[in-house]
C-alpha cells in the first residue's frame, strides 16, 4: 500500500444542477432539480437547496415535486455537460496519464504516476489547484479527496462535500474507518447493510470484529472476502486509465424487497430507459440485453437475449427486457434489479432498416403518384399542407431557446399552446419572462452558451 496520499478522487458538486444554475442566473440559490418530467420520471441530480427538503438522485419525480413544489424543474441538458465533462477531463489529464473516469463528474486520478505528488504536502498542493482551475474554467465547484487508496479517496471526497478537500494521512485509515456505517464501503448497499445489522453489525470496526470466516457465512465468499480487506482499509486496486467501454448497465438495490409482480415489471421499465439514456450519452448501441435480479436469499440470476443487430431504441430495450423478466422467478421477493447492454457499437443497426423503410415508403408513394390525377404545382403543396401538417414543436424545460428580438434565453414551462421563456445568460442578470405561441417563429431551440466567457465557444470557433 502507497505510503503517500496520492490517489484523488474528484466530485463534481450535484453537477447537472450546479450547471443549470450557473447557466441561469435566476436559479442561483435556489432548488433546482434535473430528470426526466414525465409521469414515471426519475430525478438524476438535485441542487443542495433542494436537498434540504429532501429531494435526492434516483427519487421519483412525482415524490420530489410533493416534497418541493416550488423547485425548478428542468429537463437534462446532455450536450452541456458533456463539454463541461471534457473540460474537466482535461484538467485531470494534465495532472497524470493515470485518469479513471467513473462518470461525467466522477474520477480517480493517480498523481504518482503523474510526478504531480509525492508526499502530502504537494498532494494537498495538487488538490487545491485542481479545485482552483475547475471554478476558473467552469465556473463550478468539485470536491476532492486524497489517499493511499482509490476506496479512502472517494470517502475523502464524500466528506469534503461541497466544495471542499480532505487529505487521509496513512496510518490513520482503521481508527477513521471504524465508527463508521457499513453503508460506508463499496458495495453494501441498503439490502447488504440491513441483512448485516440484523447480524449484530453495524459499523466498518464490527466487520473487522466479526472475521472474514463470518462474514463469507453472511454474505458470500467474494463479498465477504472484500469486505473484510475493506474493513481493514485495505484496497489495492490501481487507478485504471480509461479503457473501451464493454458494457453499458444500471441497477438499483431497494431498501425493502419488492414483492409486487407488476411494480418489479415497472422497475425494469424505468431501468432499461436510464440504460439507454447512458447508452446514448456515450454514443453507443449494442446487441445484448442483460437482465440481473438478485432476490430476498441473496441469490443472484442473469438472463441474456441478444438481437440480430444494435440498438439504442427505448422501445426494444424495454421489451427485450419484459421478455427476459417472464423467466425469472420473483416469488419470495426482489432486493436489487438491474438492465445491462454489451455487444457494443458506435452505430445501430436500427437507424439503417428505418432508412431502407423509408426509402421504400418514399418509392411508393412515388408510385401512387403517378398514377393519380396531377394538379398543377401550386395545387399540389397545398394537398400536401392538409395531408400533413406540421408537427407542434416541443420546448423542454430548461433548455435553450433564441428569439430574433429577445435574444438568448431558457424554457420555464409550455403547455396549451404556449411557451414561456425567460430571458438571461450565464453573464447577464436575472432577465425578464415572456410567453409566446409554441409554433411562433420567431423563436426558435439553440445551442447551451458556456457557462464562462471564452471556454467552449473558442473550442467550438465560435
Amino acid at each position: 500500500m502507497r505510503t503517500a496520499p496520492t490517489i484523488l478522487h474528484l466530485d463534481m458538486d450535484a453537477f447537472f444542477a450546479s450547471a443549470e444554475q450557473a447557466s441561469k442566473p435566476s436559479l442561483r440559490g435556489k432548488a433546482v432539480v434535473v430528470g426526466g418530467l414525465g409521469p414515471r420520471g426519475v430525478v438524476a441530480t438535485a441542487s443542495y437547496e433542494a436537498r434540504v427538503f429532501g429531494v435526492h438522485s434516483a427519487m421519483p419525480m412525482a415524490q420530489a415535486r410533493r416534497l418541493a413544489p416550488n423547485a425548478a424543474y428542468l429537463v437534462p441538458r446532455f450536450s452541456l455537460y458533456r463539454e463541461v465533462s471534457e473540460q474537466v477531463m482535461g484538467l485531470l489529464g494534465a495532472l497524470s496519464p493515470l485518469v479513471e473516469p467513473l462518470s461525467l463528474d466522477e474520477a480517480f486520478v493517480d498523481l504518482e504516476a503523474g510526478e504531480a505528488a509525492w508526499d502530502e504536502a504537494s498532494a494537498r498542493l495538487a488538490g487545491a489547484k485542481l479545485r482552483a482551475d475547475i471554478r476558473a474554467v467552469t465556473g463550478l465547484t468539485g470536491s476532492v479527496g486524497l489517499a493511499a487508496s482509490k476506496m479512502l479517496a472517494k470517502i475523502a471526497s464524500e466528506q469534503a462535500k461541497p466544495d471542499g478537500l480532505v487529505v487521509i494521512e496513512p496510518g490513520t485509515e482503521r481508527a477513521l474507518l471504524g465508527p463508521m456505517s457499513v453503508r460506508t464501503l463499496p458495495g453494501v448497499g441498503p439490502a447488504t447493510g440491513d441483512h448485516l445489522r440484523r447480524a449484530g453489525i453495524t459499523t466498518v470496526d464490527e466487520i473487522a470484529e466479526a472475521g472474514e470466516d463470518e462474514l463469507v457465512r453472511l454474505v458470500g465468499k467474494a463479498h465477504g472476502h472484500a469486505l473484510y480487506a475493506m474493513a481493514l482499509a485495505h484496497d489495492e486496486r490501481p487507478v485504471v486509465a480509461e479503457r473501451e467501454t464493454k458494457s453499458v448497465s444500471v441497477e438499483d438495490t431497494y431498501d425493502v424487497d419488492i414483492h409486487d409482480r407488476m411494480r418489479v415489471g415497472l422497475e425494469v421499465q424505468r431501468l432499461a430507459d436510464r440504460c439507454v439514456r447512458r447508452l446514448r450519452d456515450a454514443g453507443l448501441s449494442g446487441r445484448t440485453i442483460v437482465l440481473k435480479v438478485r432476490r430476498y436469499d441473496f441469490s443472484t440470476l442473469t438472463r441474456s437475449e441478444t438481437l440480430r443487430g444494435p440498438t439504442d431504441d427505448p422501445g426494444v430495450v424495454r421489451e427485450a427486457a419484459a421478455r427476459l423478466l417472464e423467466a425469472v422467478d420473483t416469488t419470495g421477493g426482489v432486493r436489487l434489479l438491474g438492465v445491462g447492454v454489451s455487444g457494443l457499437a458506435d452505430y445501430t443497426q436500427e437507424d439503417l432498416f428505418a432508412q431502407a423503410q423509408a426509402q421504400a415508403e418514399a418509392e411508393a408513394a412515388a408510385g401512387e403518384s403517378a398514377v393519380l390525377e396531377h394538379p398543377d404545382e401550386e395545387g399540389a403543396e397545398e394537398v400536401a399542407a392538409e395531408q400533413a401538417p406540421p408537427a407542434e414543436r416541443r420546448w423542454p424545460a430548461g433548455h435553450d431557446v433564441r428569439h430574433v428580438e429577445y435574444g438568448h434565453g431558457w424554457v420555464q414551462g409550455s403547455g396549451l399552446g404556449r411557451v414561456t421563456v425567460r430571458f438571461e445568460t450565464p453573464y447577464s442578470e436575472p432577465g425578464r419572462v415572456r410567453t409566446f405561441r409554441t409554433d411562433d417563429v420567431a423563436l426558435e431551440l439553440a445551442e447551451p452558451l458556456p457557462l464562462v466567457r471564452g471556454t467552449v465557444c473558442e473550442r467550438r470557433g465560435g
